[in-house]
């Protein structure tokens, strides 16, 4: 049985945002709270801790939309993570 779009998405970003919580707890970092217009950049994180993230995001869904051969934008707020994962993963 294949999961409910809906499904996908909130996983998606739950996973997305788990990993941002879980880089930014180990590299001694406050986040802060995660909206979609919440720039990484500009959330706690600094521009070396969100290679980690997308090498954790690549382990986890099996694929890195970078290295997909598709042409992919850089997102600059969660919700254009979150958005880009889900256009590719679906």
């Amino acid at each position: 049985m294949a999961a409910r779009p809906e499904h996908q998405t909130r996983s998606i970003r739950s996973l997305v945002a788990r990993e941002l919580r879980q880089v930014a707890v180990e590299h001694g970092r406050t986040l802060a709270p995660l909206t979609d217009e919440t720039k990484p950049l500009e959330s706690g994180l600094d521009s070396l801790d969100l290679p980690v993230v997308l090498m954790r995001l690549a382990d986890s869904l099996d694929f890195d939309p970078f290295a997909s051969g598709r042409s992919v934008a850089s997102p600059v707020t969660f919700g254009e993570f979150v958005r880009m994962y889900e256009s590719l993963r679906g």
